[in-house]
């Protein structure tokens, strides 16, 4: 009996900082009535985020290019939305990641940077899949309202995604 409980107790404290060690992460998905090009397209041009992000970006597709998505392209600089943020990997018309900041009105969080990213899986010839998978978060405080913040705005992005197709670039 003592053997028993002397293993299970050893069992518990080998698995705690493994549950404790997992991330925190908004996972998000949407089917898109677009061609596997069209929705690559639509993440790593400008034109394609203009068409359902943000109303400005500069888009560099190589890995250390630019991400910058300008919410607020009048603002000055530091404030415009997700400035100075850089693609960290590309798999052409698979995979592509960036790093990413919290809004402004939430400076403590901003300073740091998570990381997101996008897979795109082809379901048909019009049906293409894109999964969204954002990690990197502290705890507590501006993080905890950050996390908030971003599982609703990637569930709008998305949806504008996939209005984009259906409807035509967004405003």
């Amino acid at each position: 009996m003592r053997a028993s409980i002397a293993f299970g107790l050893a069992l518990l404290w080998a698995v705690t900082p493994l549950v404790q060690a997992a991330e925190r992460a908004i996972d998000k998905s949407i089917d898109v009535p677009a061609t596997l090009d069209e929705t690559w397209a639509a993440w790593t041009t400008r034109e394609g985020i203009v068409s359902f992000f943000a109303p400005d970006a500069v888009i560099e597709p190589r890995v250390g290019g630019a991400f910058h998505i300008h919410i607020d392209p009048g603002a000055p600089a530091g404030g415009k939305g997700a400035d100075d943020m850089r693609f960290m990997a590309l798999q052409p018309k698979q995979m592509l990641s960036f790093d990413w900041n919290a809004p402004p009105q939430l400076p403590e969080a901003r300073a740091q940077r998570t990381f997101v990213i996008v897979r795109f899986e082809r379901l048909s010839d019009q049906l293409t899949r894109v999964t969204l998978h954002h990690t990197g978060w502290g705890a507590g405080g501006e993080w905890d309202k950050a996390y908030t913040y971003f599982d609703r705005a990637w569930g709008n992005v998305l949806g504008n995604l996939k209005k984009r197709f259906e409807q035509g670039p967004q405003d």
